[in-house]
């Protein structure tokens, strides 16, 4: 017999805290700070912009790759070991940046960060979460990716204002100090890996006896590979993380021209406002909706915002379509795993998530040097913004074209 705990707050709740948190760090010095690091190293080193993206890029493959792995330790593990992990490499990468002399020292600190990447993010966490929740499966994985938007909504102008006083490599020497004083903590001493091993089962609910009914077998890698359901995440958002990392990488060099440091700083955090409210809304509905449509709507509105900015790149039209782009940057992240863990199930997430999340990101890691070698090429944002935009709707009609497999196993 199954009855829910009432005497005080089921515990998967403080999983999700720290994984907010931990996002949030992740977040405002990892994805947001990168766009930061670009312009800083192109600034004061003179470096070409590509080659800079180009290390990003590398960030990005390298991040993709371990994903596999990555979400195969925490199914088998929990999350404390890569929680602590990904701290002490994003940190040890975060604080090697801001000292870089050469680009091959460049490469290097993305390198490291890398780790970190794979073992906060948003992958990590959905994987994290997923033997801790059943029914509000959707709303736990939207409440933990707010951390991404508060972290994209205060990393940029932190860093920036920062840099402005302290100078860049003690800003990122700090900004690393802090980020493992808060997490590795918290990762250590709340992660656990799983409810069973406090005597509950998904959602809260107490074992009152021990099930000896057999548990339902799990997707095997190569079975969920074999079916459109999992092809079409894969495209749809390796596509749209594609248009989307490219964007949040060289924003603050496309507006920086146009709206000044004070300006970006506004328009980098009334996006990330906006990716907040964006993903707020997703709280409320994500165990009601249906993924597949929401993310196709998304898609097209982040098509209409790069298509107005590389036909229109005014001031206002910049700094607005900023805003609009906001709005899709957390949920285009925060849809795939939902998608894939209400299709395919809890019992092998990590397994079929991870191979999932790593063709996304391999694909989303061409963004940055992509844009970076067309922004060369053309001398200018035009181009980029504009095959960006026609990206985003291919991708939208991939993603609508899925559906669950017919023969889903848990």
């Amino acid at each position: 017999m199954l009855t829910r705990t009432m005497s005080r707050p089921f515990y998967g709740w403080r999983i999700v805290a720290v994984c907010l948190i931990a996002g949030m760090f992740a977040n405002a010095f990892g994805l947001f700070g990168a766009g930061v690091y670009l312009h800083e190293l192109v600034s004061i080193r003179g470096w070409p912009t590509g080659l800079v993206s180009g290390a990003i890029t590398t960030f990005y493959v390298t991040s993709a790759l371990l994903l596999i792995p990555v979400g195969s330790l925490i199914g088998r593990h929990g999350g404390r070991l890569s929680t602590v992990i990904g701290a002490l490499a994003m940190g040890a990468g975060i604080a090697a940046i801001g000292r870089v002399e050469a680009p091959w020292q460049a490469y290097v600190a993305f390198f490291v960060m890398s780790f970190g990447w794979a073992c906060l993010s948003l992958t990590a966490v959905a994987t994290t979460l997923a033997p801790w929740f059943e029914r509000h499966q959707g709303r736990a994985v939207s409440i933990a990716s707010l951390g991404a938007s508060v972290g994209g909504m205060t990393g940029v102008p932190v860093l920036l204002f920062s840099i402005g006083i302290m100078g860049f490599a003690a800003t990122t020497t700090v900004a690393a100090a802090v980020m493992l004083v808060v997490i590795l903590p918290l990762g250590w001493f709340v992660m656990r890996r799983r409810p069973q091993d406090l005597g509950l089962l998904p959602d809260g609910v107490a074992v009152a006896a021990p099930s000896t009914a057999a548990r339902p077998a799990g997707w095997t890698r190569r079975a969920a590979l074999g079916t459109w359901a999992l092809q079409s995440v894969m495209l749809a958002f390796g596509l749209a993380m594609l248009v989307q990392v490219g964007f949040i990488t060289h924003q603050v060099t496309l507006l920086s021209s146009a709206l000044g440091a004070a300006g970006v700083s506004l328009a980098a955090s009334g996006a990330a406002l906006a990716a907040l409210l964006g993903r707020l809304l997703l709280v409320r509905f994500a165990d009601q909706i249906s993924p597949r449509a929401t993310a196709c709507a998304v898609m097209g509105l982040a098509s209409l915002s790069l298509l107005i900015q590389g036909l229109l790149p005014t001031p206002s039209v910049l700094f607005v379509g900023s805003l609009v782009m906001g709005l899709t940057i957390g949920n285009v992240t925060t849809l795939s795993p939902i998608i894939v863990r209400r299709e395919f199930g809890a019992a092998t997430f990590g397994a079929v998530f991870g191979v999932a999340s790593c063709g996304i990101q391999l694909a989303a890691a061409m963004g940055p040097s992509g844009y970076g070698l067309l922004y060369d090429a053309f001398g200018g944002y035009r181009m980029p913004l504009l095959l960006a935009a026609a990206l985003d709707v291919v991708a939208a009609f991939i993603v609508v074209s899925g559906a669950a497999p017919k023969a889903a196993r848990l």
